[in-house]
């Protein structure tokens, strides 16, 4: 198996102007799903920052299409919601980026961006590294949401802004435990992976 390729490499055509449209779909697909993981939104009643789907969709996302293709996946979503397409999971425009959720929507793009090389470097491939760049993507994601967060008025940064993902982040680290090593488990079974040797 190739040891620096992610899933996406993997199943890229080798024929250039077709790559160039495999890479560009994916950008666009991968922005399109994160829009749609917002759409999964509930608020507890002490916190105002939603639970979501979207940093389980953002981190997945890095580490099957690797650093740079999930970094502008991310970053595309990011743009295309500040610019006023109603895609965010409280609405669109910058309004929302200075609201309470801006932080970790500034996030995505740099924690795609580290799940992705890790996958590059062969993260994803085993259980326990997998957890752990999951892991790590999720605390960049965290250091982004709290930081702004600790800069708004009235905001018990922890109590709203930490605590209450926790548990479905690890359940969101498990499947990603269990999907990611078992995908290359598939491709390697069907013999693709050795393929793009």
């Amino acid at each position: 198996m190739l040891t620096n390729a992610t899933v996406a490499d993997v199943l890229r055509p080798c024929e250039k102007n077709r790559a160039l449209f495999y890479d560009i779909a994916l950008i666009i697909g991968g922005s399109l799903l994160i829009a749609l993981c917002a759409r999964f939104k509930f608020f507890l009643p002490f916190s105002r920052v939603p639970v979501t789907a979207q940093t389980f969709a953002v981190l997945m996302i890095g580490a099957l299409f690797g650093s740079r293709r999930g970094c502008l996946a991310a970053l595309a979503y990011v743009i295309a919601g500040t610019a006023g397409l109603p895609i965010f999971s409280t609405g669109g425009g910058l309004a929302v980026l200075r609201g309470f959720s801006g932080g970790y929507l500034v996030g995505f793009a740099p924690a795609a961006f580290l799940t992705g090389l890790l996958a590059e470097k062969g993260w994803d491939r085993r259980i326990a590294t997998t957890v752990l760049a999951m892991v790590l993507g999720n605390i960049v994601i965290y250091a982004f949401g709290l930081t702004w967060l600790s800069c708004l008025p009235g905001v018990n940064v922890l109590r709203e802004g930490l605590f209450p993902f926790i548990p479905g982040d690890l359940l969101k680290i498990a499947l990603a435990a269990i999907a990611l090593p078992s995908g290359w488990k598939l491709l390697g079974y069907a013999g693709l992976a050795e393929k793009r040797k």
